[in-house]
C-alpha cells in the first residue's frame, strides 16, 4: 500500500464549531450539480430527506473525533442533495489524482495516449502512486493545467498549487470543498461532461479497480451488489502530526459522494471517521436489501 507523502505545513488543526447542513431541492439545485444521466437500475421515489436528523446523526458522532469534516452526497437521478459543513475548505491528499487523469483526458484521448502514460495513469488510479501522478501533473501542464481541468469541469473552490512540486506531491494540498468533489465524481457520468463517454469510462474502470486495502470509504455507504468507483487520499502534516482522509466516488451511477476530514491521529481512525460518516448519510438516501 503506497501512502501519500509527508508534508510540512504550517499551522494547527482545530475542531471547528458546528454549522447547519442544508438540503437543496432539484427545483434550486445549482446547474454544475445537475441530475446527471439516468441510474443501472430504475429509481424509486424515496422520502424527503430529513436534513436536521443527519445533522444531529453526524454530530452525535464526530462529537469525540479531531478535526474538521466535510461531505456531500447527491441523488444523481432525483437530485436531491445533503450537505455537511459546505463551506469548509480542506486538502485533497490524493484524492487529486482523479482530477489528475481527467485533465490529462482532456487533453489527449486514452487511445492516442503512450504506453507509458497509460502505466502511469493505472497505478497512480488503482495503487494511488505517487510519483506517477508527478509524471502527469507535469504532462498536464502542472497547477496551471490542473487549473484548467477543475474550471472546465465546474469546480467552484478548487486550485492547482503553484511553484515546482516535484518529489513535495504539491497536489495533494489542493484544498477543495466536498461539493467540487462531487461535481467531479458527477461528470464521470454525464452525457455533458467534457470528457467523451470513452474516457470516462476508462476512468471509471480504473477507480472501480483500487487495490485491496485502498477501497475503503465510500464503499462502506454501498449495498449488496452495487458497483463502486472511488479515490481515496491520505496524507500526513509533519506539522501536527494529524493525517488528512479523503474517500471520493461513486455508488452506481447514482450516488455521487465525497466526504474530506482533516485532524485524525492517524489512518486507521481517519477511515472510520470517513466511513461512519458515508453510512449515516447513506442511509437516509436509501435502504439496501
Amino acid at each position: 500500500m503506497l501512502l501519500a507523502t509527508v508534508l510540512m505545513l504550517p499551522g494547527g488543526i482545530g475542531v471547528l464549531p458546528v454549522r447547519a447542513a442544508r438540503v437543496t431541492s432539484p427545483a434550486v439545485r445549482e446547474t454544475a450539480g445537475e441530475v446527471y444521466g439516468p441510474a443501472r437500475t430504475a429509481p424509486v421515489k424515496a422520502p424527503e430527506l430529513e436534513s436536521k436528523e443527519i445533522t444531529r446523526r453526524l454530530d452525535a458522532f464526530l462529537a469525540g473525533r479531531a478535526g474538521p469534516v466535510t461531505a456531500t452526497v447527491r441523488d444523481l437521478v432525483t437530485g436531491r442533495i445533503y450537505r455537511y459543513h459546505r463551506h469548509e475548505r480542506l486538502i485533497t491528499a490524493s484524492a487529486a489524482k482523479a482530477l489528475i487523469l481527467m485533465a490529462l483526458l482532456r487533453k489527449t484521448p486514452w487511445r492516442e495516449l503512450d504506453r507509458a502514460a497509460r502505466h502511469d495513469a493505472d497505478i497512480m488510479i488503482r495503487y494511488s502512486d505517487n510519483h506517477a501522478a508527478d509524471r502527469l501533473w507535469t504532462r498536464i501542464g502542472g497547477a496551471a493545467g490542473f487549473s484548467r481541468a477543475a474550471k472546465a469541469f465546474g469546480l467552484r473552490h478548487t486550485q492547482g498549487v503553484p511553484g515546482d512540486c516535484l518529489d513535495l506531491f504539491c497536489w495533494g494540498i489542493t484544498k477543495t470543498s466536498a461539493d467540487d468533489q462531487v461535481r467531479l465524481m458527477s461528470a464521470l457520468v454525464s452525457k455533458k461532461s467534457p470528457l467523451p463517454a470513452k474516457d470516462r469510462e476508462r476512468v471509471l474502470t480504473l477507480m472501480r479497480g483500487v487495490a485491496d486495502g485502498q477501497n475503503w470509504g465510500v464503499r462502506a455507504g454501498a449495498c449488496k451488489g452495487d458497483q463502486v468507483a472511488l479515490k481515496n487520499g491520505w496524507l500526513k502534516r509533519v506539522s501536527t502530526k494529524r493525517w488528512a482522509v479523503v474517500s471520493t466516488g461513486l455508488i452506481g451511477r447514482r450516488f455521487a459522494v465525497a466526504v474530506l476530514s482533516e485532524g485524525s491521529a492517524d489512518v486507521g481512525d481517519g477511515i472510520a471517521t470517513v466511513e461512519g460518516v458515508v453510512t449515516r448519510i447513506l442511509r437516509s438516501f436509501r435502504k439496501c436489501g
